[in-house]
């Protein structure tokens, strides 16, 4: 079974529509696929399938000693997807006992199935990162925005460091100043990981042969949601060097999503968007990341070399103008038919610039905020 962990940096970024539409397009192949919400705390996959409020989930299991993981996975109603609901109104799901959570890993990794999707929360919690870290071939889905290519790059920063901070001997002196420097959230968002890196060998030589060893076994894939345009696409290279530079990791290109309101369409009409309308460019999208993934682990999950890995990069750029064109052509077609009035045209592209401002100021903020950053100094 291969487990595909999927989490944001940021809330809003199309996560859960990525895990629930994936997990049915890899169903519609043919593969058993299990469908698990582990947005403890805030889980909506339920929604996005269709199905009503599910009285039993994760909480159930977590919380009673008789329930057995099986007792909780249900049918989602679509062709080979089983599901594992979460529980949004549990208090105190979102923190689980480190006793917990490894328990649940090891029964979510002894299920039956071909792929087992984890939609995670957003954000950098322990929680989060341990059930990332759970495969070495975790899912960061982002948008082109800012905010949302920074958050990437800082969750796989976090999942650097989380997995840097298992592998020194608790209570030894590299693992006293990993958890100085944890403690400290601001030094930690500063830390420059290769510095960092050398002072640890120096520390504790077999700790950091640990780490090497399994940082190389670590290949999280990017998918880039939420496009307007071509152009927004390049914006995975940006967080592709930054990994590379700066954490020591090459990040492989799944594919890209256009933005498309049909999705919300699809979410009030309680049907995933590869059901609702599977020709749509989103749906088409969607079924091009599936095929990615099937081919993928159909090679026996061989890592890319630097040339394949950079294909991977060429071929969402080619996606990304391809899939423009269609989305162009069909705003031609609507318009000519009558379905879409000119006074629609405008009110979009109204839309459209109040999104464009509403970022330029977003921008003007956080370069202020770097600037700020650098003149503070990295330090480690």
């Amino acid at each position: 079974m291969q487990i595909l962990p999927i989490a944001s940096g940021k809330g809003g970024v199309g996560k859960s529509l990525v895990a629930s539409n994936l997990a049915i397009a890899l169903g519609q192949a043919g593969k058993k696929v299990i469908l698990a919400d582990l947005d403890l705390g805030a889980s909506n996959i339920h929604l996005v399938l269709g199905m009503p409020t599910i009285t039993k989930g994760i909480g159930t299991f977590i919380g009673n000693p008789d329930i057995e993981l099986g007792d909780i996975i249900i049918d989602s109603g679509y062709d080979n997807v089983k599901f594992i609901p979460g529980d949004a109104e549990i208090p105190g799901m979102a923190n689980l006992k480190s006793s917990q959570k490894r328990s649940l890993i090891r029964k979510l990794s002894s299920l039956d199935a071909d792929y087992l999707i984890l939609d995670l929360g957003a954000g950098t919690n322990n929680n989060i990162l341990d059930f990332f870290l759970s495969s070495s071939q975790g899912i960061i889905v982002s948008a082109p925005t800012l905010t949302a290519t920074l958050n990437a790059y800082l969750f796989l920063k976090n999942a650097v460091f989380r997995i840097m901070s298992t592998c020194f001997r608790k209570e030894s002196d590299a693992w006293k100043y990993l958890e100085n420097l944890r403690k400290d959230g601001k030094s930690l968002q500063r830390v420059y990981i290769p510095k960092l890196l050398e002072r640890m060998r120096d520390i504790d030589a077999a700790g950091y042969d640990e780490f090497e060893l399994r940082i190389t076994h670590f290949h999280p894939g990017l998918i880039m949601n939420l496009l307007e345009d071509p152009k927004d696409g390049h914006k995975a290279q940006k967080i592709r060097r930054s990994c590379k530079e700066y954490l020591g990791i090459d990040l492989e290109h799944l594919g890209i999503m256009y933005r498309d309101h049909l999705q919300d369409v699809a979410l009030n009409s309680r049907l995933p968007i590869v059901v609702y309308k599977p020709q749509s460019v989103l749906s088409q999208g969607i079924f091009r990341i599936a095929d990615k993934i099937l081919t993928k682990y159909d090679d026996e999950e061989a890592p890319l070399d630097l040339q394949d890995l950079d294909d991977t990069y060429t071929a969402a750029d080619m996606e990304a103008e391809i899939d423009f064109d269609v989305k162009i052509h069909e705003l031609e077609t609507l318009l000519h038919s009558g379905a879409l009035s000119h006074g629609d045209l405008i009110e979009t592209i109204k839309i459209q610039q109040f999104e464009l401002s509403r970022l330029k100021k977003e921008n003007v903020l956080l370069k202020s905020r770097i600037v700020k950053a650098i003149n503070a100094g990295y330090t480690v």
